[in-house]
């Protein structure tokens, strides 16, 4: 695909926006990203599947107003992601292993520098309204933590105004109970939450075929991920009858 993103002129120095919004990512490498899909579609498609959903979700980041845009990754997919993104974004590796040091380093990072509002974002929710996340920042305004949950017990978005050290952990990241996982620590923290509306990411060819059906009456909504599952329609296809099969 290229450069995901046309080059633009980037944020001056001296210019802090209070509100960052970091996506979390991964260099679309096949075998490595969205590895359950690969269960029902080969692991090349489901990177060049990938590829697009990164590639909306930056231009959904990048839609709203006053947000400076940031991208945290391990750090081995760096170098590959800067090479990918271009000049349109910053590419931070994170510290240690794993989505919970990912998650950790987002806010170690980003509330650093005095930048208080800061929410990271899952890179496989494109088709997400941005009403939505200017919803969890201003969420974030009069709460301690703002949450976005999802439909299988997880959440794709979290937002705080401070790094907490203890707020992720390396238990329970992947499974259904991550969300309550979350709040009990927010909880032990006496941290205030707020939450956005239930959503859902795309972990299984099930959320795959929602998608479809949902861009196939608005794609505009993410229309690189729209064109990628018209071109494979057949295979959705395939999917929805359970064969799995291309």
């Amino acid at each position: 695909m290229g450069v995901l993103m046309e080059s633009s002129s980037q944020t001056t120095v001296c210019s802090r926006p209070n509100r960052t919004l970091v996506i979390m990512a991964k260099a679309p490498k096949p075998g490595m990203v969205k590895t359950r899909l690969t269960e029902s579609l080969p692991s090349p498609v489901v990177t060049a599947l990938y590829r697009c959903l990164l590639a909306d979700t930056l231009a959904l980041a990048k839609s709203l107003t006053n947000v400076e845009v940031a991208v945290m990754c391990p750090e081995s997919d760096q170098d590959e992601l800067a090479l990918l993104l271009g000049t349109t974004v910053q590419v931070v590796a994170q510290k240690g292993e794993g989505l919970a040091a990912g998650l950790t380093s987002v806010f170690r990072h980003f509330t650093a520098g005095g930048r208080q509002h800061v929410i990271a974002f899952n890179s496989d929710s494109p088709h997400l309204a941005p009403s939505v996340l200017d919803r969890a920042f201003e969420i974030l305004a009069t709460h301690d933590v703002v949450v976005g949950p999802t439909h299988d017990g997880g959440y794709y978005l979290v937002g705080a105004k401070t790094s907490h050290a203890t707020l992720f952990a390396r238990d329970g990241m992947g499974t259904g109970n991550a969300l309550e996982r979350l709040l009990s620590r927010v909880r032990a923290l006496d941290l205030s939450p707020g939450f956005v509306d239930p959503f859902y990411d795309i972990d299984v060819s099930d959320d795959l075929i929602r998608l479809a059906a949902e861009l196939r009456l608005a794609p505009e909504r993410a229309p690189r991920t729209a064109m990628w599952l018209k071109e494979w329609d057949r295979a959705a296809a395939q999917l929805r009858t359970g064969t799995g099969e291309l």
